[in-house]
């Protein structure tokens, strides 16, 4: 046996198979779908037999044109972008961290304003125009100083600038945690503020 007996050998297989394929194609009836421009079947009400009207009978069929091809990768990445696994982490850390009440004591002050002296009036204004100079300017975490109100003419246990500083904190959306500093820094007289992110 040489090689050319292999090659007819192969060739008889090969046209069997086929053979048997073009057998099981035919065999099925399947149903196929209705092209867009194949003629339809309808039955008259007078007579019994079907009419093919076609649906664009003095049209002729248009030729289609070839759509260009698009790499898989590129199709599956416009529909569903890219992901940063390492920033969404960092985000979720950080996150985490804002709402950890030690974390965010022990965060340095980037801002300090005193309220002294001030009315209320003065102290709300004054406060107002602070608050918006350090978000612009990105600073997280702000100290306002107050005092403890032992120099106010209303004697009461509260400093008058010390609640309206509360006030002004529950109030203002762009602020969020608050709390008093140690005594180092000013203890009950003091509030530091964090400074929620655009």
């Amino acid at each position: 046996m040489d090689f050319g007996d292999i090659l007819n050998q192969w060739d008889q297989l090969c046209s069997k198979e086929e053979a048997q394929r073009k057998e099981k194609a035919r065999g099925t009836n399947k149903p196929r779908p209705r092209l867009p421009n194949a003629p339809r079947l309808e039955k008259t009400d007078d007579s019994k037999t079907l009419v093919i009207e076609s649906q664009w009978a003095d049209s002729e069929p248009e030729e289609e044109a070839e759509l260009p091809r698009v790499n898989p990768m590129d199709l599956w990445l416009r529909r569903y972008g890219v992901v940063d696994k390492d920033s969404l982490a960092k985000e979720v850390a950080e996150r985490e961290r804002g709402q950890n009440r030690e974390y965010l004591k022990k965060l340095p002050c980037g801002a300090k304003i005193d309220l002294h002296g001030l009315t209320r009036d003065e102290a709300w204004e004054r406060l107002d125009t602070f608050i918006g100079d350090c978000s612009r300017r990105g600073i997280q975490k702000v100290l306002i100083v107050h005092g403890k109100g032992h120099h106010s003419k209303e004697q009461s246990d509260v400093s008058i600038l010390s609640s309206m500083v509360r006030t002004f904190v529950e109030l203002d959306r762009r602020l969020g945690a608050s709390g008093h500093p140690d005594k180092k820094l000013g203890g009950n007289g003091a509030t530091w503020v964090i400074i929620k992110k655009k």
